[in-house]
């Protein structure tokens, strides 16, 4: 999940509200090395600590807010990871980093980091602009390399790295997390046992009160539309997912884009800058099972914001309502439903079986960033592919480069 962190976000510390979960941190930080930094004394003394081979040793590239907001403190929370090596542009930043979280090594290069024989797999971290140099650089190497989405900022260079990926026989995985949030693996199990029956339509509205006429100069990022990196290419981008898990990919769709804020002032500054990125999304269009579907993604809402997934069968319904598309501390979706003609929707309560990871103290989504990782370490133990592949993220780019076709020209798109 990309840099799209609110500073309000960004100001609230780590502190674990429930007992379990400070066990659980407590237990997952027994036997952490000393901190190690790079010299050639160090390097035998990392070897000897780390010979754990049941961990998946990580080396993270990039320590900007995402990964300390999220990845850092959800790794620590997982015994099966361990963060073996960081690197930085910035060299006191990953010094920083590797104090406060107990990372033994900071990498004096991004080669060093890569070619680090004590690195299973790569996080590459940095901004989606700097994303393909960390990748190109895993794969040369040889590593199984995660990257945060967007991979790159064009569908035809993301799909040159997931090509490139292939023939050198590397796994990828891409930071689309939401999905994973016990909700929706929640609800894809009942739509797939039949709760709705058959699905008649499905409809998504996400909506955020950020990137608006007034914009934080840490998302700044968001207004040329080259970055990729609008409000409607991240929030969509981590939601387009949670619905086609749910209800299968579209098979054809008609889009509308807009930019209502061609101008925007930073709220630091008071600087007046011009966008040309898009700040809403209305999609609608066929499901491959012959259903419909309607997506609505929003920036810029002044109240009432959030989520909210309508999913109609012809035997029941099902809704998944959130009060923010980012999730505050320990706020999780509610999910609804009734069978049977003009019955009242009824409270689903999420079963216990679906609560890979401690929720506690994190907001939803870095800690639905922890059930990602849940999964991939599974993916890892048993050869699958859960966790979706830079493949997927390829698929989900070409969508959003037809989206704006169909947005500029008035052309419904056939998949």
């Amino acid at each position: 999940m990309v840099r799209l962190l609110q500073l309000e976000l960004l100001k609230e510390r780590y502190v674990p509200s429930r007992n379990r979960r400070r066990n659980y941190v407590l237990g997952s930080q027994k036997g952490v090395s000393p901190l190690i930094f790079s010299s050639v004394a160090s390097d035998t003394r990392r070897e000897e600590g780390m010979k754990d081979q049941k961990k998946i040793r990580l080396g993270m590239i990039g320590v900007g807010n995402w990964a300390k907001f999220a990845h850092l403190r959800v790794l620590r929370l997982l015994p099966e990871y361990e963060i073996v090596a960081i690197y930085n542009q910035r060299k006191e930043a990953a010094m920083a980093a590797a104090k406060e979280y107990g990372i033994p090594h900071v990498a004096e290069s991004l080669d060093a980091l890569v070619r680090d024989p004590l690195v299973d797999q790569v996080l590459v971290l940095t901004t989606s602009q700097q994303h393909e140099e960390g990748i190109r650089a895993a794969i040369t190497a040889g590593k199984d390399v995660y990257c945060e989405w967007p991979l790159t900022p064009t569908a035809a260079k993301s799909a040159e790295l997931a090509t490139l990926a292939d023939t050198a026989g590397v796994k990828t995985q891409i930071g689309l997390q939401r999905r994973f949030a016990p909700a929706f693996r929640y609800v894809h199990d009942l739509v797939a046992q039949g709760y709705v029956g058959k699905v008649r339509s499905a409809r998504m509205h996400v909506s955020v009160n950020m990137f608006g006429e007034i914009r934080a100069n840490a998302v700044r990022w968001s207004l040329p539309i080259e970055n990729f990196m609008s409000v409607v290419a991240i929030f969509g981008g981590h939601f387009f997912p949670v619905l086609f898990s749910l209800v299968g990919k579209p098979s054809s769709f008609s889009a509308l884009t807009a930019n209502q804020f061609p101008e925007v002032t930073i709220k630091e500054t008071g600087e007046k800058i011009q966008t040309t990125s898009p700040d809403e999304l209305l999609m609608h269009g066929t499901l491959a099972d012959g259903g419909l579907f309607s997506i609505h993604i929003e920036g810029g809402k002044l109240s009432g914001s959030g989520v909210q997934i309508d999913i109609t069968g012809d035997a029941g319904d099902l809704k998944i309502t959130n009060t923010s598309a980012f999730g505050g501390v320990d706020e999780d979706f509610i999910v609804t439903g009734a069978q049977g003609d003009s019955k009242p929707l009824e409270h689903l309560p999420i079963p216990a079986k679906y609560e890979w990871f401690p929720r506690a103290g994190l907001q939803t989504g870095a800690a639905e960033l922890g059930d990602l990782y849940v999964a991939l370490s599974r993916d890892r133990a048993s050869g699958t592919q859960v966790v979706p592949t830079f493949h997927y993220a390829v698929w989900q780019q070409q969508l959003f480069e037809q989206i704006q076709e169909s947005s500029e020209t008035g052309k419904r798109i056939n998949l």
